[in-house]
């Protein structure tokens, strides 16, 4: 059996307390069936630091993108918009990046700045457009928006993930129509999340990716601990208890659409 995680943050990982090295994560993902991984930038920084830390690691691939909640203090770091954007550019041309991203839009968090975000988001789309790479989206009691701003900028052209999805199937449907994939993440496996089920169960398995968001939103039963990569097992194991499939099914589809989305050839 054969995992991807579609989205995590590994950089962000605790390998002082829960894990002794980055090989000792990579072993305890394996023995757990997950290979290969896709590590999210959340700043122009923080996309270096993810560099250097994995560059040696041909298992784990890059996006490159700012975060809705960073792009405030990123901005503080240039003199104009327009210079964060073209060094977003450069470094999404790099070939271990197959993603733009993570971006959109958090009104939950930060509500006061939805123009930047706005903006932001407008222009990653464009970037990921321009550069034929697919899209991350992060969106948090925003939906509308961003659903709006996708349409606007024609986001077809890029396609992408609308990641740790937690909506209804109404928005679902619209991003499906946008050719985007829709992840799942440790939310599918809450208590609360039962309508959330009944809206995975109405997507094709073959728009749906998995991703563990590592450090964050661990899965039942690890619920208040850090999470990581090997969690993804429980995430696809609950997406089998959903469709009523085997999970080594589950794996090989979700596995096929990332390769698909990311056009990677299975041997990569």
């Amino acid at each position: 059996m054969f995992l991807i995680d579609s989205h995590c943050h590994l950089d962000r990982l605790n390998y002082h307390l829960l894990h002794k090295s980055i090989k000792d994560m990579l072993l305890k993902s394996s023995i757990n069936y997950v290979k290969k991984f896709l590590t999210v930038s959340t700043s122009i920084r923080n996309f270096h630091k993810i560099q250097n830390l994995f560059e040696q690691y041909h298992n784990i691939f890059y996006s490159c993108g700012i975060h809705p909640l960073n792009c405030t203090k990123e901005l503080n770091h240039f003199d104009k918009q327009e210079d964060c954007f073209n060094i977003i550019k450069k470094l999404s041309n790099i070939k271990r990046v197959i993603a733009i991203g993570e971006t959109g839009l958090d009104y939950y968090y930060n509500p006061e700045n939805k123009n930047i975000q706005k903006d932001f988001f407008r222009e990653h789309i464009r970037i990921a457009i321009k550069l034929k790479k697919p899209i991350i989206v992060h969106s948090r009691n925003a939906m509308h928006d961003t659903i709006k701003i996708l349409q606007e900028e024609h986001a077809e052209k890029c396609t992408g993930i609308l990641h740790s999805f937690n909506e209804n199937f109404n928005a679902a449907l619209k991003l499906l129509e946008l050719g985007f994939y829709i992840s799942c993440s440790g939310i599918i496996t809450f208590k609360n999340s039962i309508e959330l089920c009944k809206t995975i169960k109405k997507i094709p398995l073959e728009r749906l990716l998995i991703e563990t968001d590592s450090p964050y939103l661990s899965p039942v039963p690890y619920r208040g601990k850090e999470n990581q990569p090997a969690h993804l097992f429980n995430i696809a194991k609950k997406i089998s208890i959903i469709k009523k499939i085997d999970i080594k099914t589950v794996a090989k589809i979700t596995t096929n659409n990332f390769y698909k989305l990311f056009q990677l050839q299975h041997n990569i």
